[in-house]
C-alpha cells in the first residue's frame, strides 16, 4: 500500500503523483490530509484502489474508466462528470451536479445530496450508470435523465424536516429510471415524469443495486427493502419533440 501525504499539495502535484503510482501499477492508494484539491481520479483507468481521508475538491473521478474512490468524508460538486466506469464511495455528504453525462459505474453517497444529481445521466451501450444516495436531494433531481438508475433513500432523518427530494423532480427526463424511498407528490415531478409502483421485476432489481450499496457501508439491505419505493420513468422518449420539431 502507498500512501501519499497531500497537506500543502497543489493539486496538480498531487494528481501527478497519483497518476505516477497507478502507472507503476499501485493498486492500494491512500492519500492524506486532502483539503479541497480538484481532479482527484480524473481519467484514470485499471483497477486501482484509493482512499481518500480528507475533503477533495470539485470533478472528482471525472473520465474516470476502473478504478475505485472511497472518501472517508463528506465530497464537493461534479463528482463522476462523464465516468465511464468504476466505483465511488462517499461516507459523507455530497454536493451538486453528480454523475453530469455518466455513461457507466457507480455513485455511493452514504449522506444527503445537493442540486441536479444524475443531469443528462445516460449509460453507454451495455452499460448502466448508477448513483446512489442514502440521504435526501435538492432540486432537479434526475433533470434530463436519459439512461442508468437513481436511487435516493431517505435513511436517517428523522430529525430532519426537509423534504426528501426538492422541486422539479426528473425535470426533462426521457430515459432511465429513478427509485425513490417513499412518496412522490406529483407536483413536484417534470411534466415528461410517470410515477408508478415497483414489478417483480423492479424489486429485483433494485435489491441488487442496494446490496452492493448496504456491503459499502454496513446496511441492512432487507430493512432497507421494507420501505415503500416509487419508480419514475419518462412519460415521453421526446419530451421537448413540439417545441423544436415541426
Amino acid at each position: 500500500m502507498l500512501t501519499i501525504d497531500a497537506k500543502g499539495l497543489y493539486y496538480r502535484e498531487l494528481n501527478s503523483k497519483v497518476r505516477d503510482a497507478v502507472s507503476k501499477g499501485e493498486k492500494e492508494i491512500v492519500l492524506k490530509n486532502v483539503n479541497g484539491q480538484y481532479y482527484i481520479g480524473d481519467g484514470l483507468r485499471g483497477d486501482a484502489s484509493i482512499t481518500i481521508e480528507g475533503v477533495p475538491g470539485n470533478d472528482l473521478a471525472a473520465f474516470m474508466d476502473g478504478p475505485t474512490l472511497i472518501v472517508k468524508n463528506n465530497a464537493q460538486d461534479n463528482i463522476g462528470n462523464t465516468m465511464n466506469s468504476g466505483k465511488v464511495i462517499i461516507y459523507g455528504h455530497a454536493g451538486d451536479v453528480l454523475g453530469y453525462g455518466m455513461r457507466g459505474g457507480k455513485l455511493h453517497i452514504r449522506g444527503n445530496v445537493g442540486y441536479r444529481v444524475g443531469i443528462h445521466m445516460k449509460g453507454y451501450k451495455k452499460q448502466i450508470p448508477v448513483i446512489i444516495a442514502g440521504g435526501k436531494a435538492g432540486d432537479f433531481f434526475g433533470e434530463y435523465m436519459a439512461g442508468g438508475a437513481l436511487i435516493l433513500l431517505n435513511l436517517d432523518n428523522k430529525n430532519d424536516n426537509r423534504p426528501m427530494v426538492g422541486d422539479y423532480l426528473g425535470t426533462g427526463m426521457h430515459g432511465g429510471t429513478i427509485f425513490i424511498r417513499g412518496a412522490v407528490d406529483k407536483k413536484i415531478c417534470g411534466a415528461e415524469v410517470g410515477i408508478t409502483d415497483l414489478n417483480e421485476e423492479d424489486t429485483k432489481l433494485l435489491k441488487e443495486y442496494l446490496t452492493d450499496y448496504c456491503k459499502d457501508f454496513n446496511l441492512n439491505v432487507d430493512e432497507i427493502m421494507k420501505g415503500q419505493f416509487k419508480k419514475l420513468i419518462p412519460a415521453s422518449l421526446r419530451p421537448y419533440g413540439n417545441l423544436y420539431a415541426y
